[in-house]
């Protein structure tokens, strides 16, 4: 079945059954693998995209729901908000083995787009779902902070 979706603005045409994951449609039809494979139940947000500005777990996101929707990925993430919490990344040095960043990067952003100015406990809130494995959340606060003291 051919479906009609638009990935960071651009409208594709894609083989797929509706039911199948958009993280499949995303990695292995479209060749984007910057969205990343981590559990396959929703636990983990490796593959966490933004489906009309919010952050959605694409493992579990039938491709069939989403032919009027706008799906952002980590490859088409752009703008103020996501330009600040990728200075801050690299300015909290939170990456370690990477794996989880385009998730963590995705929630991050998607928090911000809808509250510049996130007390603790709103971090925790927004970025929870979304493991780590090196454990660097410590990290990841204080470049959420860093990036919404950014934006003011």
């Amino acid at each position: 079945m051919t479906l009609a979706i638009n990935v960071n603005g651009l409208a594709k045409n894609v083989s797929a059954d509706a039911d199948t994951p958009l993280l499949w449609v995303l990695r292995d039809e479209l060749q984007m693998v910057g969205t990343k494979f981590g559990c396959g139940m929703a636990l983990c947000g490796a593959c966490t995209v933004h489906i009309d500005g919010q952050a959605t777990r694409s493992c579990i996101t039938p491709v069939g729901s989403l032919e009027s929707k706008k799906i952002i990925t980590i490859e088409g993430a752009q703008g103020a908000v996501v330009d600040a919490v990728k200075q801050a990344w690299v300015a909290h040095d939170v990456v370690q083995c990477g794996y989880c960043q385009p998730g963590q990067i995705m929630a991050a952003s998607a928090l911000l787009s809808g509250n510049r100015t996130p007390n603790d406990e709103q971090i925790d809130s927004a970025m929870a779902g979304n493991l780590c494995r090196c454990g660097t959340y410590p990290r990841i606060r204080a470049a959420v902070k860093t990036a919404a003291a950014s934006l003011k």
